[in-house]
């Protein structure tokens, strides 16, 4: 695996996420152990505080951050989601920076970071407007941080100061200057 288990989440976290998503909107929680059997199949240990909340809480919600259909559950993918290749969450995430591949002149459009940024080092959260997708990052230096992919390129979620999950939930159910 490429992370070890971070320390459990604070009870006040917890609390905030379970009326962040009311239970008639959540999907079942997966359970510790069938979190930990995702993570030895995919390499990887997930970041707090989503793998408390998955294996406790939720694994997905209708309701939630992403624009369309809510809160992606655990190794989904959206209806829309680019068949780019194999799901890697275990491999390093190819970023440190937001990059927009649109305005890089020197891009060839296959280029394979492109690919890169999509498919490895995270999870999908949910798509925004059809051709845009949250992800949590789950390895590298940005491991734990919300970002957006998207035909364009690949941004942090709030610029380089970037949020984690909970505080990408937090903005979401506050309507604290959600993306604007």
């Amino acid at each position: 695996m490429t992370a070890t288990r971070d320390q459990r989440p604070a009870e006040a976290t917890l609390d905030f996420l379970r009326s962040a998503f009311p239970p008639e909107w959540r999907e079942s929680a997966l359970g510790r152990e069938a979190v930990a059997a995702w993570e030895a199949e995919n390499r990887v240990v997930l970041p707090e505080p989503y793998r408390t909340f998955i294996a406790e809480i939720s694994n997905g919600s209708s309701l939630g951050p992403t624009g369309d259909g809510g809160l992606q559950p655990l190794g989904w993918l959206p209806g829309t989601w680019p068949d780019l290749g194999p799901r890697q969450p275990g491999e390093p995430f190819p970023l440190q920076a937001a990059w927009v591949w649109e305005d890089d002149e020197g891009v060839d459009p296959e280029d394979p970071r492109i690919d890169a940024a999509y498919n490895k080092g995270s999870v999908v959260l949910g798509s925004e407007d059809g051709q845009s997708f949250w992800l949590l990052l789950t390895t590298g230096p940005r491991r734990g941080e919300v970002w957006m992919v998207a035909d364009v390129g690949a941004i942090p979620a709030r610029g380089d100061h970037a949020w984690g999950f909970e505080e990408w939930v937090r903005r979401w159910h506050a309507g604290d200057d959600w993306w604007d």
